[in-house]
């Protein structure tokens, strides 16, 4: 376990090191994340908000679904081969796997928080309950990048890698998405936490499953 523990703190900072190098494609989201919140604004012209609500809690998560594919995407099809050929010499698959999902965690956690203030500030904060509602950002963080995570190394095993992981990330992702805007529905009208109870434990439920399933399923794709 110690040594799983150093390979994946390892990876993640390798990772970090690469996207501090390589500013552009953080920056490249943050742009992507200001440029749709501000086109949302131009389109809707939500200066009012009240009446809204439904709007704008689904046009965030529309923006925070496709920021996290955007942003997660690029995992496995951005390594190339000689340095997956490294990484396969010198730790375990199970190490790459865990460091990509925590290295995804942190990133989306960042665009999902930078995203919610931004939209926040351009369009108004009509939640009432804003813990409520940064613990469902903080689930939809996890949730995304859990899942679309291994969906991204399946996929970069294809050639037209970014069709099959639009195809197979949407029945994952469309149920998630559903308990999080339900989730993120009651936090808005500030109503008693105990009504999105099943949807927290079911959520958690998943993120477990997906990264239980990851660890065990990785290694078989690691191989081929």
């Amino acid at each position: 376990m110690t040594v799983l523990l150093k390979e994946v703190l390892y990876l993640i900072r390798k990772d970090v090191v690469l996207e501090w190098r390589q500013k552009y494609a953080f920056n490249g989201m943050l742009l992507y994340v200001s440029s749709t919140v501000f086109v949302c604004y131009l389109s809707f012209g939500l200066r009012s908000i009240e009446g809204m609500v439904p709007v704008w809690n689904a046009v965030l998560w529309i923006i925070l679904l496709f920021t996290s594919v955007n942003a997660i995407a690029k995992s496995f099809m951005q390594e190339n081969r000689g340095r997956l050929l490294y990484f396969y010499s010198i730790v375990s698959p199970q190490a790459v796997i865990l460091a990509k999902i925590m290295y995804n965690m942190l990133l989306m956690l960042v665009l999902a928080l930078l995203c919610f203030a931004f939209y926040a500030l351009v369009l108004g904060n009509p939640v009432q309950d804003v813990p409520m509602f940064l613990l469902t950002i903080l689930l939809g963080a996890i949730g995304f990048s859990t899942s679309l995570t291994m969906i991204s190394g399946i996929a970069s095993k294809a050639s037209n890698n970014g069709t099959l992981m639009a195809v197979l990330s949407f029945p994952v992702i469309v149920p998630m998405l559903l308990m999080l805007i339900k989730m993120s529905k009651n936090a808005l009208d500030g109503l008693d936490r105990g009504l999105s109870f099943d949807e927290l434990i079911t959520l958690l439920a998943i993120n477990m499953i997906v990264v239980t399933v990851s660890y065990i399923l990785f290694p078989y794709l690691w191989r081929t």
